[in-house]
Order: C-alpha cells, then sequence, then structure tokens
C-alpha cells in the first residue's frame, strides 16, 4: 500500500485503485486527489464472523440489524471514503457514486444526507462526466 500510495503521489495524472483497507488511514492531500469513486456502497459482508454475531445479536432483542446495524456502519464507512477527498476547506473534487442503491433504496437518503453541503447530479454517466470537467475547467481558471 505504501509503495501504491509513493508512486502515485509522485506521478501526474495517475489513477489509483484500491478496495476497503484504503477507505482508512489514506492520506494524499491537496491537488494530488481530485476525484473518489465510489464502485459500491460499503455495507459489510453479512457472513464475516464479528458482522454477523453482532447481527444476531440485535435480531435477537427485537432490533432491525439491517437498519440499526449495517445502514450506519456503511455511512461511517462512506465518509471515511470521502474524506480521503475532503480533508481540508480547500479541498475540492469530485464524489461518484455507481451504486443505484444510493437513490433507488430508502436507506440511500442516510448516505446523501452524510455528505458535506454539495451539489448532487443524477444523470447519466456522459453527462456526469461533461458537469465533472466543466466544473475541473472553472476551479482551474478561477
Amino acid at each position: 500500500r505504501s509503495s501504491l500510495l509513493s508512486r502515485f503521489r509522485n506521478t501526474n495524472k495517475t489513477v489509483l485503485l484500491g478496495t476497503s483497507s484504503f477507505w482508512e488511514g489514506v492520506d494524499v492531500a491537496g491537488d494530488m486527489l481530485s476525484c473518489v469513486v465510489i464502485v459500491k456502497l460499503p455495507f459489510a459482508v453479512p457472513s464475516e464472523p464479528v458482522y454477523a454475531e453482532r447481527a444476531k445479536a440485535l435480531e435477537k432483542q427485537g432490533i432491525n440489524s439491517f437498519f440499526n446495524y449495517s445502514v450506519p456502519q456503511a455511512v461511517i464507512k462512506f465518509k471515511q471514503g470521502i474524506g480521503r477527498l475532503i480533508r481540508t476547506a480547500q479541498d475540492r473534487g469530485a464524489v461518484v457514486v455507481l451504486d443505484e442503491r444510493i437513490f433507488s433504496k430508502n436507506y440511500g437518503k442516510y448516505f446523501l444526507d452524510s455528505l458535506p453541503a454539495c451539489g448532487i447530479i443524477k444523470a447519466s454517466r456522459k453527462k456526469v462526466l461533461e458537469k465533472i470537467s466543466s466544473w475541473f475547467s472553472s476551479e482551474l481558471i478561477t
């Protein structure tokens, strides 16, 4: 991971792909990071032993483990992912969420509500890329 981050920091116009380990403890400050793409909302794997036991304990108490455990945990991880991009008030960038569930499922509002004040665009891939490109271009001019 440190080797990948070092190469990323020292190379222009680079794309860095990472799994869940890159959601925590990765610091690429300022203009070196301009876009974070989230392919899937970061829900825990239900069969992961710690998650499974906690969920089972909640269900035994009559508590819906999905809405009271899984969703809040995923929202925290989502915010951590966005935190890779927005570290200070001066940071700028785009977060692209490819997971349609953020708009199509009732729990998606919790993810959207966790975002800092920003513009949200729900559109085709082409339109989103046009908007991001236009936004970055205007940021460079000002």
